[in-house]
């Protein structure tokens, strides 16, 4: 006798973006195509040539954080909080409902604290200012995932995921076997990120990755991304106990794929991304044809894009030209750690109201891609099914079948 698959269905999401506060927010702002990329403001100057970051307009931390929690967080933890708060409401599970052994905290970020690191090396060596006693549990990148397990009394596995840009995805496919194993019924997944300081975005500057212009994946005449902070939560539950609590599905995650290049740590390969696609779209007992939409990683850096249109081709084959693909980092900029689970949520909203949000910015199709993304404007597009791709540095690769709930 075949015993039955758990299903895991997203029950609430809240993101922290360049676009404001809100899921909502994010998903109107990806459709419409209203960018949040701007000139970036920095506390302290550094010597950059690139001045565009992605920064989270007027965010208040003390609308989103107790006061006596405040000042053990990093601005990436801050983040994750208002994120998680919005996650939890909107999933009916307030504060005051412990969530107990059964619920896991699982996390990505990128670099953790690295703000409050910068921090602590300016005043140690450079203004010979006091360093802030609290810097270590600013600093960890465990930060966020404890602050929330404590907040909503989450005592099941809470930890956090490394893997750069594709951590936030990896946390969000590990939520969901846990849960389809059995060992919990409720998992808070996502990522949460904020590295906007001048010497962070000089960094990558100096990888020569950084658009100083415009982020326009997979078209001609790109030269790179554009480096953005945020967060994105969301609350992930069996369907038999969202259902047993009258909670309303807005999606189920219904595959995920991992796989690792081992090739080269800058470098993408093809066959490593189209191995990690391949392996979600199994998981989540489909076929290609069965997918409408793809949220591609689409950085817009020349290397990137090449090799992720490749591994479509090799995943869609024939579909490729027609497969309604686009990339919304133009919009919320290159969260590194965050990113996986704030492309999820604008994935899962594009699936709810079958819509494909644009990749603006298009100039026209770059040849050795071979990919026409939906370009600029909005789409109304047919899907059963959706899949959200992150491939990091280092090679590892993370992908996100998603589809109606039941």
């Amino acid at each position: 006798m075949t015993e039955l698959r758990v299903r895991v269905v997203v029950t609430g999401m809240g993101a922290v973006t360049a676009a404001g506060v809100g899921a909502d927010t994010l998903w109107s702002a990806a459709r419409n195509g209203d960018s949040g990329i701007r000139q970036a403001v920095f506390d302290r100057e550094g010597p950059n040539r690139v001045k565009l970051a992605a920064q989270v307009p007027g965010f208040v931390p003390e609308q989103h954080v107790d006061a006596e929690r405040l000042s053990y967080c990093d601005r990436f933890a801050q983040l994750a909080i208002a994120a998680a708060n919005e996650a939890l409401t909107q999933a009916g599970l307030p504060r005051e409902h412990k969530l107990g052994a059964r619920t896991a905290v699982i996390l990505g970020t990128g670099v953790g604290g690295i703000t409050t690191t910068e921090e602590v090396l300016y005043n140690e060596y450079i203004a010979k200012t006091r360093v802030s006693p609290l810097a270590v549990p600013r600093i960890m990148g465990s930060s966020a995932v404890s602050h929330i397990s404590m907040m909503y009394g989450c005592t099941g596995p809470t930890f956090a995921v490394t893997s750069a840009c594709s951590s936030a995805s990896q946390a969000i496919g590990l939520g969901a076997t846990l849960i389809r194993s059995g060992i919990i019924d409720r998992a808070i997944v996502g990522g949460s990120e904020s590295s906007m300081t001048a010497m962070n975005i000089r960094v990558w500057e100096l990888l020569r990755v950084l658009t100083p212009d415009a982020c326009r994946p997979f078209s001609i005449q790109r030269n790179g991304m554009v480096l953005g902070e945020g967060a994105g939560i969301l609350v992930l539950e069996s369907e038999r106990t969202a259902a047993e609590r009258g909670a309303i599905p807005c999606a189920e995650i219904a595959g995920y794929g991992t796989s690792s290049d081992a090739f080269d740590i800058v470098r993408p390969d093809p066959q490593g991304a189209a191995a990690a696609m391949s392996l979600a779209i199994s998981d989540a007992g489909l076929s290609p044809d069965d997918i409408g939409y793809v949220n591609a990683h689409g950085t817009g850096t020349v290397a990137n894009d090449i090799a992720e249109a490749d591994a479509l081709g090799r995943v869609f084959g024939d579909r490729f030209s027609s497969l309604a693909v686009s990339s919304t980092k133009p919009i919320h900029g290159h969260t590194l750690g965050a990113a996986g689970a704030i492309e999820l949520v604008v994935t899962i909203m594009a699936l709810r109201d079958q819509v494909a949000p644009p990749t603006i910015n298009w100039l026209g199709p770059d040849p050795k891609c071979g990919l026409d993304p939906v370009a600029n404007v909005a789409r109304a597009v047919p899907m059963r099914a959706a899949m959200s791709n992150s491939f990091a540095f280092g090679g590892i690769n993370a992908c996100l079948v998603i589809v109606p709930p039941k």
